[in-house]
């Protein structure tokens, strides 16, 4: 390098090699790069807030490609999802840098006994059907411990109108701002729900939201 202080990036190169991206987040950068961006700044967020605590839990990982956010500012992360195709792609992307406890679990089989200090699912409770709901935050709030955190992000049921083909043909369980917050307080005594338009997270009209946070604790 002609310049001395990018001899770092030779070193990772030489040593780590170059980073892929996961298959969720492969198709995003070919389709829509822009929303790479959304999508990382919904972990950033939880990163901020989960600072400190020790073990968490995310529920429905995907890929994990943007889990290593959360992974900065935690102590520990495990990552479930129910499709073993999602979590072989993550673990061949491993890093002995970041290690990463993932395993193969449908949460609404049941909850993960590990006591968490909290637990997060980015863009997963919009593919739950409303008959499975109740068991899903169930079993979300019964992973982590009584002083414990849960955070949930999902689209807004307004944001539907301008979804691609491929998110409408999963998205079964969008809600508005006042539904998500009343239905997750039949489980949880305390919750805060925040809106967001791409990457800027706000305290907005729930209407204007593309998508929405509820950051819950207190399980009932």
């Amino acid at each position: 390098m002609k310049e001395n202080q990018y001899q770092d990036l030779i070193d990772v190169d030489r040593d780590v090699g170059r980073a892929s991206f996961g298959l969720m987040s492969n198709q995003v950068w070919h389709d829509d790069p822009k929303r790479l961006v959304f999508v990382l700044a919904r972990y950033k967020f939880v990163a901020r807030l989960l600072e400190g605590r020790a073990t968490v839990l995310e529920v429905g990982c995907a890929d994990a490609f943007g889990t290593r956010i959360v992974q900065q500012s935690v102590g520990t992360v495990t990552a479930i999802d129910f499709d073993p195709e999602f979590i072989q792609d993550a673990q061949n992307r491993l890093q002995a840098q970041w290690p990463l406890d993932l395993r193969v679990h449908d949460i609404l089989s049941g909850p993960i006994q590990n006591n968490f200090d909290a637990a997060y699912s980015i863009d997963v409770m919009e593919h739950i059907l409303p008959e499975h709901e109740e068991r899903f935050v169930e079993n979300v709030a019964a992973s982590i411990n009584p002083n414990g955190t849960a955070i949930f992000g999902m689209p807004s049921l307004e944001s539907q109108v301008y979804a691609s083909k491929q998110s409408k043909a999963g998205h079964v369980n969008c809600k508005t701002g006042e539904q998500l917050k009343s239905d997750l307080e039949r489980k949880f005594h305390n919750v805060f729900v925040f809106s967001m338009n791409d990457e800027v997270i706000h305290t907005g009209f729930y209407p204007m939201a593309h998508y929405l946070f509820a950051v819950c604790c207190g399980v009932r």
